[in-house]
């Protein structure tokens, strides 16, 4: 298992540093999930940038 969690950090798109749950794919949708989010990776890259994980903001990206 710990070969996937490496896996994941290398291929994860999440820009915020600072992030305990880089890699950890479930963690971070749990953590997300719960504040009505998405998660970065669901996000363009100049999108996940902005650090604005809203529903809202991925729609308006999208569109």
């Amino acid at each position: 298992m710990a070969g996937c969690l490496e896996d994941n950090k290398e291929e994860c798109s999440c820009t915020y540093e600072p992030c305990p749950r880089k890699g950890n794919c479930c963690a971070c949708v749990k953590y997300h999930n719960q504040k009505d989010e998405l998660p970065g990776c669901f996000f363009s890259k100049e999108a996940e940038k902005t650090y604005d994980r809203s529903v809202e903001f991925f729609i308006k990206s999208r569109s």
